[in-house]
């Protein structure tokens, strides 16, 4: 029985609808929607590194604002 060990729950219901980031998230999808382009022209034709910009630049945005919240404690 393995069941348990998986979960049909979308990430989605993990994050409280009236969180502080929601408001954040589309703003950073819709900046990284506009520099996809971009992104596109100066990688070479073979394809971009291991780990998208995108990717990257999210993950930096989720440091900066967690270490500022827990640097404000």
């Amino acid at each position: 029985m393995q069941e348990p060990l998986f979960t049909t729950v979308k990430l989605e219901d993990f994050v409280p609808a009236d969180h502080s980031l929601r408001p954040v998230r589309l703003l950073v999808n819709d900046a990284l929607r506009r520099l996809n382009g971009l992104f596109n022209v100066i990688y070479a034709d073979t394809g971009r590194a291991s780990i998208a910009p995108e990717k990257l630049l999210r993950a930096l945005l989720l440091q900066v604002f967690y270490s500022c919240v827990a640097n404000a404690w």
